[in-house]
């Protein structure tokens, strides 16, 4: 009999929930930086294990948020929780965070799988104290350790997953990984991008949108992209000197993209400002949250 659920990846930014799901997924779905709040909105990624359909809802960081869009994200993360059949919640070893943790499990009432992540970063004497304490949290089915990037102990944690899910058939074909669009996929890509080459120089609050797609006969696609920044300094940080960084960004993000749709990408990237963009409620409409 097929099994089929939803599964929403909760946690603090940057505790490893994307690196996570692209593991349990076996393929790349959700950008990956070390930027806090990378994923703005609701991601799912698609993995089948043995008889089960595991759809992964990789959920935006959740945190003391101010902005509106920042609003919206941590009440996409709630959401999904509320919508799911399980909730893992990934805490990430090296800065535990656990009174947020110990918050979220007294929130659950139906139950958290916990994920101790980046244990390879951490001595066992330090692994343990933290696993002894929020074994003793309220709410906690299940714990598991891990490390998201190397793939250790994840397997066990797929295998629990599918063991949980409820009997129903699958909500999407086999070869299926994302619900995600593809020109929101391809402005993702981009995104991170940005983030790998820019480092701290500039805050995680900009924009990709891919503003056209056009496919040609020999198999090829040309994707227009704009980065939307707040102030004209962000832009001129996204430029470099001479255009060098964008180059550089197009260039890597074009490799990528070229890489996983396996055929020839021609692409075009252009910046501008729009101040306070978090602030509108096109941002909010673009990401597909808090409408």
């Amino acid at each position: 009999m097929e099994k089929c659920g939803f599964i929403a990846i909760l946690g603090a930014p940057n505790a490893g929930k994307s690196t996570l799901v692209n593991q349990l997924v076996g393929q790349k779905v959700s950008i990956v930086s070390p930027k806090v709040q990378t994923t703005r909105s609701r991601i799912m990624g698609i993995a089948i294990h043995e008889n089960a359909q595991l759809v992964l809802v990789d959920t935006p960081g959740i945190f003391e948020a101010k902005k509106k869009l920042d609003k919206a994200m941590v009440k996409e993360a709630f959401d999904a929780s509320a919508e799911s059949d399980a909730h893992v919640l990934v805490i990430d070893v090296t800065h535990p965070k656990l009174p947020l943790a110990q918050k979220l499990c007294e929130q659950h009432k139906k139950g958290l799988i916990i994920c101790l992540n980046k244990i390879d970063l951490i001595e066992k004497d330090q692994l343990l104290k933290i696993a002894t304490t929020v074994h003793g949290f309220e709410n906690v089915s299940h714990i598991f350790m891990i490390s998201a990037l190397l793939a250790d102990g994840v397997s066990d944690l797929t295998k629990h997953l599918a063991s949980i899910m409820p009997n129903g058939p699958w909500l999407y074909p086999e070869d299926q990984i994302t619900n995600i669009p593809m020109r929101s996929w391809a402005a993702e890509v981009t995104r991170e991008q940005i983030f790998l080459q820019l480092h701290q120089e500039i805050p995680y609050n900009i924009f990709v949108e891919s503003e056209s797609w056009e496919e040609y006969d020999n198999g090829s696609v040309k994707i227009s992209q704009a980065i939307v920044v707040a102030r004209d300094n962000h832009k001129g940080i996204v430029l470099g000197k001479g255009g060098q960084t964008l180059k550089k960004i197009g260039q890597e993000a074009r490799l990528e993209l070229e890489n996983q749709l396996e055929r020839r990408v021609h692409l075009k990237l252009f910046v501008k400002v729009e101040e306070d963009w978090q602030e509108r409620s096109w941002a909010l409409r673009a990401f597909g949250i808090g409408v």
